[in-house]
């Protein structure tokens, strides 16, 4: 492949490259950074916390002192790291000030805020456990579902402002019967104080916002302070901190998954639209960092995709930072054919899956690790970031090999029933005097054996 373009990106050549070592980097460059941070970063962790601790550190030390102190803790932290001055009776966003900036939002925004929502519930009330009863000789088997009955959600507020987490954690759970929602947004202009998210959140019928932001936010959810209930289950997106500070608590809490950043692998062919693809993958780069993957077996396609985007960077409003995140995290993967590239992506587990090829459908059947996959070139990613239903709370940094993408089933536990009488008892009790004889439960098979006796 040609080294010429103006983007410096990771460039992979199947069939000139060692592939192992190759995506061996590759994978690397994608996995959860639990301990990289920039040097403004130590910096500023000196400044707060008088040394040089790692971000896995400062979770443990701010999840410790928020179990251990409560709200005090949390006001303390908040302003450390945020430099937000709260209280106890400003921490949580008054039913009045939802109200206020939902009167005085975008119409254009509350429209489609309605028209999002109603797909996402359509879609998920589609794929929503229902209880299952199996007969039996006496008896019956049941698996029953119910719903958590409080959940915390994490929106993101440092670089932007997002109503479609909202939409994307909050309907979900509303469809399961999640009683009770509780959004956690720092206190800043894309958070907490953010009319579009509270105009969201009020058309939602969300009216538990608190402005809190980071692990701090995370700790109060998962162990309660005052005037913050625990919750039950803690979901959404986040900074590095976040995300550490979701599995310092997992234990205490069920949390979602621990997100790295966000990922796409787009396959394509002589069918693909190089203009197309080449915004699909700028798209997550914005997300600085982002990590966008090409893979194709064409090298005239790809070098047209890489050609676009150089062009096209100029024209998009964090070009500079998306830039930045392809030459660090992206890369361009000739494969030798088709059954390479979907061996290539299966390795990669990827978050999001672009098939922007002719026979996409085919393809998608080869392919079994992603955590949404998108079919042909008028499917973007976007679709999903912020449209057609499924949730864009999606598996990262491989761990779609064994995880799966939020949706409304994870708002539900499930747990059996069993109900049987002495015939259906009779059935099964050799087995189990059989088994618990074997492992040397004998009360085990006695509280069987009793009950064979003649009543």
């Amino acid at each position: 492949m040609s080294d010429e373009s103006t983007l410096n990106i990771l460039r992979i050549d199947s069939r000139r490259d060692n592939i192992r070592q190759a995506m061996d980097r590759l994978r690397r460059r994608l996995s959860f950074p639990g301990n990289v941070v920039s040097q403004a970063g130590r910096q500023r962790t000196v400044e707060i916390f008088g040394e040089p601790l790692s971000p896995a550190e400062v979770v443990e030390r701010i999840c410790r002192d928020v179990a251990r102190e409560g709200l005090p803790a949390v006001l303390d932290y908040s302003a450390r790291i945020d430099r937000a001055e709260l209280s106890a009776e400003t921490i949580r966003v008054e039913p009045d000030e939802l109200a206020r900036a939902h009167a005085a939002a975008d119409p254009e925004l509350l429209e489609a805020v309605r028209s999002v929502a109603a797909r996402i519930r359509a879609f998920q009330e589609a794929i929503l456990h229902t209880d299952v009863w199996v007969q039996r000789p006496g008896g019956y088997l049941r698996q029953r579902y119910r719903p958590l009955g409080r959940v915390g959600i994490c929106v993101p507020g440092g670089a932007a402002a997002y109503p479609s987490t909202v939409l994307m954690t909050a309907v979900p759970a509303q469809v399961a019967g999640a009683r009770q929602l509780a959004v956690v947004a720092p206190p800043t202009k894309f958070g907490s104080y953010n009319i579009d998210l509270l105009a969201t959140c009020h058309e939602l019928g969300v009216d538990e916002v608190y402005r809190l932001g980071g692990a701090q936010a995370v700790a109060a959810l998962a162990y309660g302070v005052e005037g913050v209930p625990r919750v039950d289950k803690i979901v959404g997106p986040g900074n590095l901190f976040v995300a550490l500070a979701k599995r310092q608590v997992y234990g205490e809490v069920d949390i979602d998954s621990i997100a790295g950043p966000s990922e796409v692998v787009v396959i394509v062919d002589d069918s693909t639209r190089p203009r197309y693809t080449a915004y699909d993958l700028m798209a997550q780069a914005e997300h600085a960092p982002g990590a966008s993957i090409l893979i194709g077996w064409d090298e005239d396609v790809l070098e047209a995709v890489v050609a676009e985007i150089g062009r096209a960077l100029a024209a998009v409003e964090r070009g500079e930072l998306a830039r930045e995140s392809l030459e660090d995290f992206g890369a361009v993967i000739l494969a030798r054919d088709r059954e390479e590239a979907c061996r290539l992506t299966d390795e990669i587990a990827p978050e999001h899956l672009h098939i922007a090829t002719a026979d996409a459908e085919s393809l998608a059947e080869r392919i079994h690790h992603a955590g949404a996959i998108f079919l042909g070139n008028y499917t973007p990613v976007a679709l999903g970031d912020y449209a057609a239903g499924p949730s864009h709370v999606l598996p990262t940094s491989g761990t779609a090999r064994f995880a799966s993408g939020l949706s409304a089933n994870d708002f539900l536990r499930s747990g059996s029933i069993l109900c049987f009488d002495r015939s259906g008892m009779m059935e099964m009790a050799r087995d189990v005097e059989v088994l618990a004889t074997k492992e040397g439960l004998t009360a085990h098979r006695a509280s069987v054996t009793v009950r064979k006796e003649n009543p």
